[in-house]
């Protein structure tokens, strides 16, 4: 049976996976995303959301423990005003963008890179004959927020859960509530579209119903 190496440490995308039924491992990248991104001067959102995706991918498909497996990696950037919006880290910064983002819209672009790591020419004795897959796309979405009053950013962020999410806000979440409407894939806003998941596969001669529970 096929195997699913996530190479994401976040919590909203492996539980994602999951409820999906997609059976699969987490291995968690070493990736530096602000040096990939000052080593390839990349500073458009779409484009460093895939540029990071496969960096997670990569730096997890060269470790001993992917062999043999199919690896995942993501990454999300918010594009609002032109601008790329990764993480806030900060309660500031958090408040400054949602003080923006209220009664506005930006769109969440979720990079995929998917490495197929199984031997391309196994042996008589078995083993999964792999495609040599490595590639990826961007699912992206337009999200529209709600006017949201100060006192409720206030809240919000000292619940700490946008602090460390793209876009400094969820849709899985508490940030929800913020949320008027998303045009295309919602998975994407939660960081993972399982159909493009399902379409990477099918590069790699996979269906995604191998990875259902037998």
């Amino acid at each position: 049976m096929p195997r699913l190496i996530l190479a994401s440490q976040s919590p909203a995308r492996t539980k994602l996976l999951a409820e999906a039924g997609i059976r699969h491992t987490v291995l968690v990248s070493d990736v530096d995303e602000d040096a990939v991104q000052a080593r390839y001067g990349v500073t458009d959102p779409h484009d460093t959301a895939l540029l990071l995706a496969r960096a997670k991918a990569e730096a997890v498909a060269a470790l001993p423990e992917a062999e043999g497996a199919l690896v995942l990696g993501c990454d999300s950037v918010f594009e609002f005003d032109g601008e790329a919006h990764g993480k806030p880290y900060t309660a500031a910064v958090a408040r400054e963008r949602m003080l923006r983002m209220s009664g506005n819209t930006g769109v969440l672009h979720t990079g995929h890179w998917l490495v197929d790591c199984r031997d391309t020419d196994p042996d008589d004795g078995g083993g999964e004959q792999g495609s040599g897959a490595t590639l990826g796309t961007v699912a992206s979405a337009a999200v529209s927020f709600l006017e949201m009053e100060p006192a409720e950013i206030d809240a919000y962020i000292a619940t700490g859960e946008p602090l460390h999410c793209a876009g400094s806000f969820t849709i899985d979440g508490l940030g929800g509530a913020f949320i008027r409407k998303v045009d295309g894939d919602p998975h994407t806003v939660v960081g993972l579209s399982v159909s493009t998941l399902r379409d990477l596969l099918a590069s790699a001669n996979v269906r995604i119903t191998d990875l259902w529970p037998a």
